[in-house]
């Protein structure tokens, strides 16, 4: 199994049975060292601001989130499903557990 930090649309139930056929569930868990800011993507409408985790390294800065245990081939959906504008890393999570979570492309 996979473990995935889920911190805006990957939390909302319509999305998690759209993208895996269920709901998953999870344990709350907090990124230490990030912050939540925005990015715009060009939807078919016009720009969309969607949240993105950034980096700060002080340990002030904190994300509120879930932690998903998901399959490989789960985690290769959630990759598609973010698109170009994101790129999966791995991060260390205030239980010191390390899970996957979806960070600025660029």
């Amino acid at each position: 199994m996979e473990k995935l930090f889920a911190y805006a649309s990957l939390k909302n139930e319509d999305h998690q049975k759209d993208l895996f056929g269920r709901i998953l569930i999870g344990t709350h868990e907090t990124l230490v060292g990030y912050m939540l800011k925005e990015i715009q993507i060009e939807e078919e409408f016009g720009l969309v601001q969607y949240p993105i985790i950034t980096a700060t390294h002080k340990p002030e800065d904190t994300i509120s989130g879930i932690v998903y245990d998901i399959t490989k081939q789960e985690l290769n959906q959630v990759d598609l499903y973010e698109g170009l504008h994101y790129k999966r890393i791995e991060v260390q999570l205030q239980s010191n557990q390390k899970a996957w979570a979806y960070s600025a492309a660029f």
